[in-house]
């Protein structure tokens, strides 16, 4: 029941603010007329500009009593939780370019919208760097928390540890939001989660990017670029791969009726009771409602 719920939420919110199903278009260029559309575009800006800077400022140590990884895996991770709350019903809360192309490979939205989130991360990604950067004292700007990778660790080594950390963190993402699924918990503290594991697994490999946009916004304060490339390359093959992944072979809805279909199905189940159509029309005359099939 709790699926058929949260599948009458979705379509109610799509008819309230007339929003396409997924994947109808690759490109619609109706979106660009639309306020939902940029309202959705500046939050993935604002997030961005949030995430760097809070990420970021766990990662440099203004103490002197050295790096503390584990407090930065979980500020990177609560940061995506709070702000995937902050903006998730507005944009989806991608905060993150290889989740926005991955979402665009899945049909999940559109291109035009993926290359607009792009960059909008970008640019917020940047300002937050040197939001970050004019808050901390100069002796630290030369690593505002810029993504470099461990001692010996190659590139060809820095590139598949970022791969695997993002199919991992974008899959989660998957399977947390497909609206084909029965609600199970939080997809933002899930996800946030997910962030979490990568950092307290990759941080010393790379220090666990898993978002091109978060290492740009780094790299562009302190004007460091070392193996940059590494950090666009991986996370947007491992979100790539992932969709790919999912939607061709783990994604169990595949061949199955949608949402929509198993709603008229059931209300073709005489033994299903739903809630009385007599309700909605505010019949405050009529004393005992016949009941109906939704």
């Amino acid at each position: 029941m709790e699926a058929l719920y949260l599948h009458i939420a979705n379509k109610l919110e799509a008819i309230r603010y007339g929003r396409p199903p997924a994947g109808s278009k690759i490109i619609n260029l109706a979106e660009l007329k639309s306020l939902e559309f940029w309202r959705a575009v500046f939050a993935e800006f604002l997030a961005q500009i949030f995430f760097v800077f809070l990420g970021g400022a766990s990662a440099i140590d203004i103490t002197g009593s050295g790096g503390d990884q584990l407090k930065i895996a979980f500020a990177f991770g609560l940061a995506i939780m709070a702000l995937i709350q902050m903006i998730g019903h507005v944009s989806g809360g991608h905060i993150n370019p290889a989740v926005s192309i991955a979402m665009a490979v899945a049909m999940n939205i559109t291109i035009l919208r993926a290359v607009f989130y792009v960059i909008a991360q970008v640019v917020g990604a940047i300002i937050g760097g040197y939001i970050l950067k004019g808050l901390t004292p100069d002796g630290h700007h030369a690593d505002l928390a810029v993504t470099g990778l461990g001692k010996d660790v190659t590139q060809a080594q820095g590139f598949g540890v970022e791969l695997l950390l993002t199919f991992v963190l974008v899959t989660v993402i998957f399977g947390t939001t497909d609206s084909n699924r029965p609600g199970f918990g939080s997809p933002a503290l899930l996800i946030g989660l997910t962030v979490t594991l990568g950092h307290v697994a990759g941080i010393q490999y790379t220090g666990s990017s898993m978002n091109p946009s978060r290492s740009l916004g780094s790299a562009v304060a302190s004007d460091s670029w070392d193996d940059h490339w590494i950090y666009w390359v991986g996370p947007i093959a491992g979100g790539v791969l992932s969709a790919i992944v999912y939607k061709l072979v783990l994604n169990p809805y595949r061949g199955v009726i949608n949402m929509d279909e198993a709603v008229e199905k059931m209300n073709g189940d005489s033994s299903f009771v739903a809630i009385p159509k007599s309700y909605f029309k505010g019949d405050s005359n009529s004393v005992k409602p016949e009941t109906t099939h939704m």
